[in-house]
């Protein structure tokens, strides 16, 4: 596949014109904290979402951070099209994102307070009676002593390797001949010790029989109490957490490399030793102690002092674990398996009669699941395509596919490799299904595999036929519960032509194929997508019907917002829904004032990706894989569907309304790069994901926005 040739556009180019993508992203992910701090959000959810501020932002600083930390380092001091050098967007980056870890902090010890209102209680060791510290002394010396390995720091013993977002206890020690309140010149003495990561970070600490109350205690406060097991003839000056986070993107030379999958195993490994890029110490921590992991990480400018535990990203699981807790908690979606298939004993028979739209996490994707595995036990089904980007720790489609192989069919799977931080539990999937007779590609040189498509090829009574299976996300029963993605069924002749041609291209050496209906990043989605775009800005100026709603996840590539705030220009109403970063401006006098742009952050993640195009009246519905991003449409094998059943593009447009008029969970995005939630007003409200799941709204009419 070839990158898409590049386009002059005639906007005026002016770093005021855009946001920068990184801070963009910071504003996600305090809309992500705005649900934690939201009273209407039931409590223990307000916990998994205040652990999603943790999680989201460990990723941000080992993969965006690190990578502006690089550019740093090698000199780099050219601005970026949003006018900042990476010095300059560093020190912006830091400054927002110690208020955002403040106000999480903050967030955390209000939460807890509410928490204890409900029972449930974060103790300390010192606030335990009698009873409870033997029962904790006992847990200490039984399940954790064993594991706990301390290590010292001196000459004849180097600082030890630290694991990238592991927590870890600082150790500030002196001899117990050393009397408290004497003149002593000894230097201190340092160790670390890790907090298992594989152990419960959370204990329960036993109460009274009958008592509703629940108590917990961390692991690293019972480490604490218990550092004089550890280190007998010293006394503890200090025992503090601290946290490092390292670059943890994969540099790989994938045209030198002779087998991949053994390249990815190496730098995964390397990943291990990245360049420290933030520290997290606990509050007050010892001079002394700070003063050796300065030394030793050298990170002098990416400091957070933490006013509370270290690592936040484990209150998914505690809020997950705690029982009996159902009315601080969402209550269970009711998924329904969808109509056109349901009790299908033959879903290729359904599917020969009509295209089938499957809405997750409002329809079960086991509907996706029994159309691979029917397919993988159907004796007329000659060949089983398929990418898999992300897939959940027990895949049932894993298994279909390897009993599809074994027993003799033709099955090639598209395993992406470099999924960032799934790249092991690929390796792994991808060995099992070789083992099992697949025949297993991984992509593309300089690619990744980012198109989500199953292709079933069977032997019918007239001929061959093509059964076509297009998503907005990954073929993953666990994610499909918790995130919004789009599935369609079909068996489109030109769909299924243009099918059997990606996945010629992909495993194979064919040239860049004329596509008949997909677009496909990186040859030619770009180039379709501008080319709409321009279209619509045509029949503005002509006076003929002009609009766009486009849902995605990400707008950053500069070519776009250009071509976006041309098409306002021109007169175009231009609706975007987009959750996370947008470096456009919207409602700009003069450059974008057609264009608003609405972020939903809700109970689910909103993830799939669709495009509406007037087109004069005529309109054109694409479902895709990409989100408007530079890696998306120029480093990633992508895919934009066309929907051509005009029911489907109903229930999509419908889809589109309802994102639309969400007036409870909406925020719209302001020139300056802040959002204000959207009013009410007088209209009554409306919250998108929760009108959804009452899965007739989005499969009828719904009002005009």
């Amino acid at each position: 596949m070839k990158e898409t040739a590049s386009r002059e556009t005639h906007v005026k180019e002016t770093a005021n014109h855009y946001l920068n993508r990184e801070l963009s992203w910071m504003e996600f992910n305090r809309r992500v904290l705005e649900e934690a701090q939201d009273p209407t959000t039931p409590l223990l959810e307000r916990m998994k979402f205040l652990s999603i501020v943790s999680s989201n932002l460990d990723e941000f600083m080992s993969v965006r951070v690190a990578g502006v930390v690089d550019q740093i380092k090698a000199g780099y001091t050219k601005k970026d099209f949003t006018g900042y050098t990476p010095a300059g967007l560093f020190k912006r980056i830091m400054k927002r994102g110690a208020k955002l870890v403040a106000e999480q902090y903050k967030t955390y010890r209000e939460l807890s307070r509410a928490l204890g209102k409900e029972g449930i209680h974060f103790i300390e060791y010192e606030d335990l009676n009698i009873t409870q510290r033997k029962a904790m002394d006992e847990y200490f010396h039984n399940f954790m002593f064993p594991v706990l390995t301390p290590m010292a720091v001196d000459q004849a013993r180097p600082f030890p390797l630290v694991h990238s977002q592991g927590v870890y206890l600082a150790v500030v020690l002196m001899k117990e001949e050393y009397e408290e309140g004497l003149e002593n010149e000894e230097e201190p003495y340092f160790a670390i010790l890790e907090v298992p990561s594989n152990l419960s970070r959370f204990i329960e600490v036993p109460v009274r029989t009958n008592s509703k109350k629940r108590e917990y205690i961390l692991m690293e406060e019972l480490i604490e109490q218990h550092i004089h097991t550890l280190f007998s003839g010293y006394n503890a000056v200090s025992v503090q957490a601290f946290r490092l986070t390292r670059n943890s993107d994969l540099i790989l030379n994938e045209e030198e490399a002779e087998d991949l999958l053994e390249e990815i195993e190496l730098q995964l490994r390397r990943r291990r030793w990245g360049t420290p890029v933030r520290l997290e110490v606990q509050k007050g921590i010892h001079p002394y102690a700070l003063a050796q992991l300065l030394d030793e990480f050298e990170v002098t400018d990416n400091i957070f002092e933490i006013d509370g535990p270290l690592d936040l990203s484990y209150l998914m699981k505690l809020a997950g674990s705690l029982k009996g807790y159902d009315q601080l908690r969402y209550a269970p979606i009711q998924q329904a398996y969808p109509a056109e298939l349901d009790e299908a004993a033959d879903i290729f028979g359904k599917l020969r009669q009509r295209d089938v739209l499957v809405y997750h996490p409002y329809e079960s994707f086991d509907a996706v699941t029994d159309f691979i595995c029917q397919a993988a036990y159907d004796p007329e089904v000659l060949a089983i395509k398929m990418t898999l980007y992300r897939v959940s720790g027990n895949s049932p489609l894993i298994q279909a596919l390897a009993r599809a192989a074994e027993s003799g069919m033709q099955v090639t799977v598209v395993v992406e490799l470099k999924a960032r931080f799934d790249e092991e539990r690929n390796i792994a999937w991808a060995r099992k299904l070789e083992q099992a007779g697949c025949h297993v590609v991984y992509g593309l040189v300089g690619l990744k595999t980012h198109a989500k498509i199953t292709l079933v090829v069977r032997q019918e009574q007239d001929g061959l036929r093509r059964y076509i299976h297009v998503g907005t996300g990954n073929y993953n029963d666990s994610t499909a519960k918790l995130y919004t993605d789009i599935g369609l069924f079909t068996t489109d002749k030109d769909i299924g032509e243009d099918a059997s041609a990606l996945f010629n291209e992909v495993t194979g050496y064919s040239a860049p194929h004329n596509w008949k209906a997909f677009g496909v990043a990186p040859s030619d989605m770009m180039d379709k997508l501008i080319g709409k775009l321009r279209r619509e800005a045509e029949n503005a100026a002509q006076g003929k019907p002009a609009r766009i709603v486009a849902k995605f996840n990400s707008l950053s590539n500069q070519r776009m917002v250009d071509e976006l705030y041309l098409a306002s220009q021109a007169g175009v109403k231009i609706e975007l829904i987009v959750r996370g970063v947008c470096c456009l401006k919207p409602g700009v006098p003069g450059l974008s004032e057609n264009i608003t742009v609405i972020s939903i952050v809700d109970r689910f993640l909103e993830h799939s990706r669709i495009f509406y195009f007037e087109n004069g009246g005529e309109p054109e519905i694409y479902i895709s894989s990409a989100d408007w991003m530079t890696r998306n449409l120029t480093r990633r094998v992508e895919l934009m569907c066309p929907v051509f059943d005009t029911s489907i593009q109903e229930t999509l447009i419908n889809i589109l309304q309802l994102s639309l008029r969400d007036n409870v969970k909406a925020r719209r995005l302001q020139p300056n790069g802040l959002y204000e939630r959207v009013q009410a007003g007088p209209d009554e409200p409306l919250r998108s994901q929760f009108e959804a799941m009452r899965i007739s709204s989005w499969k009828t009419t719904a009002p005009e926005a």
